[in-house]
């Protein structure tokens, strides 16, 4: 029968538990890696190139996007740069919920699905709050799919372009995100 206070087994597993921890503590680690993406979208309530429509509100879908209660769909274009005639690398798919009461400030929420350029096949999921009075809003991006699979970041849009008579905007969306 073996001692239990045998030196040789202790000192044998001193050493293997000192590999052990050597090896835990220098193998290198997965780091995120960090992605910054600039693009336009161009969201138009009105006319043949119109991308956006109210849906509900107190006036049903005749609402406008500038009262409180409305809620509104988007499929717009996303560009490399902030004309219309810019790449087209995706769209915005989603909807607007005019949710503050002076009707100045959506809650957002929508896809920016890629359909060109390097993350072709790729998305980002965008919610927040959308003050457009304001120069810079920040929102979060909470998801993605494709090359932005376990992202989290955060991004801040800017309004491009604003005619507010025909509802057409033009938003640059500047976006940081950290993923794997």
């Amino acid at each position: 029968m073996s001692n239990p206070l045998n030196l040789t087994s202790n000192f044998f597993f001193f050493i293997f538990t000192l590999i052990i921890l050597y090896v835990a503590y220098t193998f290198p680690r997965l780091q995120p890696k960090q992605t910054n993406l600039v693009f336009y979208v161009h969201d138009h309530f009105t006319g043949q190139d119109s991308t956006a429509a109210t849906v509900a509100g107190k006036s049903g879908p005749t609402s406008n996007i500038l009262h409180f209660g409305t809620v509104a769909i988007v499929d717009d274009p996303v560009t490399e740069g902030p004309t219309t005639q810019s790449p087209l690398i995706g769209r915005a798919q989603g909807m607007y919920i005019n949710s503050q009461l002076d009707g100045k400030g959506l809650y957002m929420v929508f896809s920016v699905i890629f359909s060109d350029g390097e993350f072709k096949g790729s998305s980002l999921e965008i919610q927040g709050s959308d003050i457009f009075t304001m120069k810079e809003r920040e929102f979060g991006v909470v998801s993605g799919t494709g090359y932005f699979r376990f992202v989290k970041g955060y991004g801040i849009m800017e309004t491009y372009s604003m005619d507010i008579a025909n509802l057409k905007a033009t938003l640059k969306l500047n976006v940081t995100v950290k993923h794997y």
